[in-house]
């Protein structure tokens, strides 16, 4: 995984790092030689594979219409409109790593709610294989990594082939260790904290008894906006909260040109990074008239899609407050209300591809962090899942100031990958 630095300074989006946890209803007994001797059940795509060929646009739309649902059912069970951001891409690659154990009707129920129906495993496999390797090497001034591992109790044996897929496919470092040994959490933690640049520290707190594996996630993004903000335009503007009132907020201008899309409903506009323009911030600013909330409603992967082909570029001014920002969650409710409620049932979930022992899914948590200012944005973000036996241009300059609650995607405009989503309702 490419982690180059540069010299000039960068924004930096880590991306959302999943952990799963997998744990056991009965005790089990391990060999290690399991892990080491795995044998190889094919071969991902190379460099000069991946070169010549595009990612598999199922794989895109499935991830995206997944996102979209998935910060659909983050919100809903948040009820009002709060700071948060997730990273679709991030949780997208975990439950695709965890899937490869699945079986039965556990995996149909993964399938669906990841909307991989019509994929087979080699062909979802091969496809995540080629779009880790093109987001890597999207831009050479645009830092974007992504990394996997998995952590295994040292009593615990699980499925050669399983290991050896996510290896291949997945580039996972795997590892067994005394999980009864308070130096396992560190050991994790550490390796959570180098993979996200140091912006998200650690992910585990505790080791539950029956925890037994877990598998994470950790996508980094770090790079300086195309064009940017003159930190001497940066003053203190009002910025409208939820229940009307305003406070002082450090915020940035910009004038020039911008890929932008103006409705009823909102204003939007896209601020690229690099001299490529691959990767881009959005930011939907929902008009005085409306409301974050009612904006929300329409955040559909259709409309997201509808949306995408109908910017142009245009003259304009920006405000964007600057902002810094931290958000944790647990997904467990979300994903079962969108399908994998089997996952999670000690009783029902089979996860026989993983292990002989008996699995199911009992925790997945994500945490995220995100900094924007003058320079560009940075950002981390780990998810845990613990695993348990049993519109129109404008004619003229438009003016856009973001001074009341937003919505905001980091995008590769390439492949269509949405890396990271958020709102913005009050910047701190």
């Amino acid at each position: 995984m490419s982690q180059q630095w540069f010299g000039r300074p960068l924004i930096a989006l880590v991306g959302g790092m999943i952990l799963l946890g997998l744990t056991l209803g009965t005790a089990v007994k391990f060999g290690r030689q399991a892990i080491a001797q795995s044998p190889s059940p094919s071969s991902p795509p190379t460099m000069n594979q991946t070169e010549g060929s595009d990612v598999d646009t199922r794989l895109v739309a499935a991830n995206t219409r997944f996102g979209f649902k998935l910060f659909s059912q983050i919100l809903e069970q948040n009820g009002e409109p709060t700071n948060l951001m997730v990273s679709p891409t991030s949780v997208a690659i975990a439950l695709a790593m965890t899937y490869n154990g699945a079986s039965g009707t556990t995996q149909q129920a993964m399938a669906e709610t990841l909307e991989l129906e019509g994929m087979s495993l080699e062909e979802i496999n091969q496809a995540n294989a080629a779009l880790e390797l093109a987001l890597e090497n999207a831009d050479p001034e645009v830092q974007l990594a992504i990394a996997n591992s998995l952590w295994s109790r040292e009593d615990t044996s699980f499925n050669p082939d399983f290991l050896q897929r996510n290896r291949d496919f997945y580039s996972a470092e795997v590892a067994s260790l005394d999980f009864t040994n308070p130096s396992a959490i560190a050991t994790i933690n550490s390796w959570v904290n180098r993979n996200t640049q140091e912006k998200i520290s650690e992910v585990i707190q505790e080791i539950n008894p029956s925890v037994v594996l877990f598998l994470i996630n950790a996508t980094y993004f770090k790079g300086n906006w195309t064009t940017p903000f003159n930190a001497e335009l940066t003053s203190d503007r009002s910025f409208t909260l939820l229940d009307g009132s305003q406070k002082q907020h450090s915020t940035m201008s910009q004038r020039g040109f911008y890929a932008y899309l103006e409705t009823d409903q909102f204003q939007a506009v896209s601020l690229p990074y690099g001299e490529s323009e691959r990767l881009s911030m959005y930011v939907f600013l929902p008009r005085e008239s409306s409301s974050l909330t009612a904006f929300q409603q329409n955040l559909t992967a259709e409309n997201w899609e509808t949306w995408m082909s109908q910017f142009s570029r245009e003259e304009g001014a920006i405000t964007l407050p600057r902002f810094k920002l931290e958000y944790e969650t647990q997904l467990n409710e979300a994903l079962q209300t969108l399908g994998m409620a089997v996952a999670f049932d000690a009783e029902q979930a089979d996860f026989s591809g993983m292990s002989d022992e008996s699995l199911s899914i009992s925790r997945v948590k994500h945490k995220t962090f995100i900094e924007v200012n003058e320079e560009g944005t940075e950002a981390a973000a780990v998810t845990s899942v613990e695993m348990q036996l049993t519109s129109a241009p404008a004619n003229s300059p438009f003016q856009m100031e973001v001074d009341r609650p937003f919505f905001y995607a980091i995008r590769d405009n390439q492949t269509e990958t949405v890396l990271f989503m958020g709102t913005v309702v009050e910047p701190e």
